[in-house]
């Protein structure tokens, strides 16, 4: 199968409008109709689980099939996620020298419309074409940004793939993520006794002081070369005249592993509950799994794929670790062998985010090149 021009004008397009269409997490609605009307216009079927249901929010997952028009290629998938970190109503979007960014006041939404419409594009040109291929899933998410509950919620029923790939992640276009973290959250609510702070100090429990405490001894941020921990949320208080009563705090861990994870949670929620014994409060600790980590090699059947293909057009294809979670931690968690793949998306969650149109370009091209990679697996 010989590789098939694209328009990169047409991809700017649609890119672009994608990142139009304001879709935050729980509000992903208008752009997943937009998602479902395209891949319908190809002749896909598309379905739809209750995510919307489960997550709170007006969209559901999307799950569209591209039937296969030869036989024994494996089934895969390829997945991006709809929601953005936060919202963008009026973006102004530039297309300028070959980069594409806005104006300066939010976020252009490239993380993960960069994905999408890489995904999008290819699917587009393989259907116009008539190009060989397999079977071929389309797993579009809402809700990545705040958790991963999207995939969490997904109906799992409606996947009938063998492997797959994950868009979400930044240049090099190419690259590979091969091992993510597990994660472990914390919420901790801090127990103390009211009291007048001006009239009896000493009949109150402060809540603030047993999580001061607790915090100044515990080890946070990066713990080691696989470990990091972290406090992210406190809000407690009424008033300055009040010993405060109660504190809430959410914290988070993540290895590479995992006994090393399991070991600095334990530690947090030691330093608390001595905390709050030394100063006669308590304290009530939820501690969730958020996500598990994974770990792939070169030999992973999905790398091994990528790999290759970028290999074939010329890209190098480089295997690297993050610190954070995507999709594929779930996917890869609920037996569904999986690789996250870079895109053109730079400096996500910031209002400085842009993407080059050559990486965008790079991105179809090598979707295009992974359909062919899987093809000659017959």
């Amino acid at each position: 199968m010989e590789p098939v021009p694209l328009q990169r004008d047409r991809l700017v397009e649609l890119f672009t409008t994608l990142c139009q269409i304001n879709s935050p997490p729980r509000h992903e609605r208008e752009v997943a109709e937009y998602v479902k009307g395209f891949l319908r216009g190809l002749g896909l079927e598309v379905k739809e689980d209750n995510a919307s249901q489960i997550v709170g929010g007006n969209a559901n997952n999307i799950v569209a099939t591209l039937p296969a028009n030869i036989d024994g290629a494996p089934k895969i998938f390829f997945s991006a996620h709809m929601d953005t970190v936060e919202p963008n109503p009026n973006v102004k979007i530039i297309v300028q020298d070959g980069k594409i960014h806005t104006d300066g006041t939010s976020i252009l939404g490239a993380d993960d419309k960069a994905g999408l419409s890489t995904i999008l594009e290819a699917i587009r040109i393989v259907v116009e074409n008539n190009l060989p291929h397999g079977q071929i899933q389309l797993l579009i998410s809402v809700c990545e940004e705040v958790g991963l509950l999207g995939a969490r919620a997904l109906d799992f029923s409606l996947v009938d793939s063998d492997f797959g790939f994950v868009y979400d992640s930044g240049p090099p276009v190419g690259s590979v993520i091969v091992e993510a973290p597990t994660h472990d959250k914390l919420e901790v609510r801090v127990i103390g006794k009211p009291a007048h702070a001006g009239v009896e100090p000493e009949k109150g429990i402060s809540a603030i002081q047993i999580a001061a405490d607790a915090i100044a001894n515990m080890r946070l941020g990066r713990i080691d070369e696989e470990t990091v921990a972290n406090i992210g949320i406190i809000q407690g208080g009424q008033m300055t005249n009040i010993v405060c009563p109660e504190v809430y705090i959410k914290a988070e861990a993540r290895s590479w592993n995992r006994a090393k994870l399991e070991a600095q949670v334990a530690h947090m929620m030691a330093e608390f509950e001595r905390a709050a014994q030394k100063f006669g409060g308590r304290v009530e600790i939820h501690h969730e799994r958020h996500y598990e980590g994974y770990q792939l090699t070169e030999n992973d059947l999905p790398v091994k794929v990528v790999r290759t293909a970028a290999q074939k057009i010329g890209l190098e294809a480089p295997m690297r670790k993050t610190g954070g979670g995507s999709d594929a931690s779930v996917y890869n968690a609920r037996g569904l062998p999986c690789c996250v793949v870079g895109t053109a998306m730079q400096k996500v969650h910031t209002h400085e985010e842009f993407v080059l149109i050559d990486d965008l370009v790079r991105g179809v091209d090598l979707t295009l090149a992974i359909i062919r990679e899987v093809v000659a697996m017959r």
